[in-house]
C-alpha cells in the first residue's frame, strides 16, 4: 500500500517476487554447482522467503536430478508437514528462531523440487550453533543452526562418504542478547543445550 502511495517508490516483497528466487538460481545454486564439481548428494536449507531453497534446488537438479534437496524446519512451523503430506499444518510449540519457519508457501517456494524435510528442534540449533562456536570458531545465528542441524541429519542418514551442502545464512551478532545469552536460554529451558 505504501509504495502505491509514494511517487517513484518499489516493494521488493522478498517473499513472493520470484527475483529472489532466479537470482539464488544464477548465483548460490551454480557456486554450490562450481565448489564441489558437481560432486553433491543433498542440499539442505530452512526456508523464510523461499528464495534460497527454491532457486538452488532449481538448479542443482537441472544439473543433477539425484541431488537430494531437504527442507529442514524448524519446530512450530508449517512446511515440514507441507512437504511430508502435502498439509499446511504446524506441529508443536512456535520456535526461538527467526525469518525462518513459516505457515505458507511463498512464491518463491511454489513448485520447488523439493525431496524430504527434517524437523529441527530449537535445541538442536542451539546445541549447533555453539558447537560451531565452540570448535569452529563461527559465530552463526538460529537460521544457520537449523540449517547445520539438518544438514547433519541427512549427513548421518546417508552414511560416510557422501557430500552435503547447506548455507551459513545468518551471524549471531544481532543473537548476542538471546542466543548467546546464557540467562535468556536458560528462561528458555535450552541452556543445556547451548553447553552440549
Amino acid at each position: 500500500r505504501r509504495a502505491a502511495e509514494i511517487p517513484g517508490a518499489v516493494w521488493a516483497d522478498q517473499f513472493d517476487n520470484t527475483a529472489n528466487r532466479d537470482g539464488h538460481y544464477h548465483t548460490t545454486g551454480m557456486e554450490i554447482w562450481r565448489d564441489t564439481g558437481g560432486r553433491l548428494d543433498a542440499f539442505v536449507a530452512a526456508t523464510g522467503t523461499g528464495g534460497t531453497l527454491g532457486g538452488v534446488s532449481a538448479c542443482l537438479k537441472e544439473r543433477s536430478p539425484g541431488v537430494r534437496i531437504v527442507l529442514a524446519d524448524p519446530q512450530g512451523s508449517a512446511l515440514y508437514r507441507w512437504v511430508k503430506s502435502g498439509e499446511l499444518k504446524a506441529e508443536g510449540p512456535g520456535s526461538i528462531t527467526e525469518g525462518i519457519g513459516i505457515g505458507r508457501v511463498t512464491a518463491n517456494l511454489q513448485g520447488a523440487p523439493i525431496d524430504d524435510a527434517v524437523h529441527v528442534t530449537d535445541a538442536a540449533a542451539v546445541a549447533r550453533v555453539h558447537r560451531l562456536l565452540r570448535e569452529d570458531g563461527l559465530f552463526l545465528g538460529s537460521a544457520a543452526g537449523v540449517n547445520v542441524a539438518g544438514a547433519v541429519a541427512v549427513a548421518r542418514e546417508l552414511g560416510p562418504g557422501h557430500t552435503v551442502v547447506t548455507v551459513l545464512c545468518d551471524s549471531g551478532h544481532k543473537y548476542q542478547s538471546r542466543l548467546y545469552n546464557p540467562a535468556w536460554l536458560e528462561e528458555k529451558g535450552l541452556l543445556e543445550a547451548a553447553r552440549g
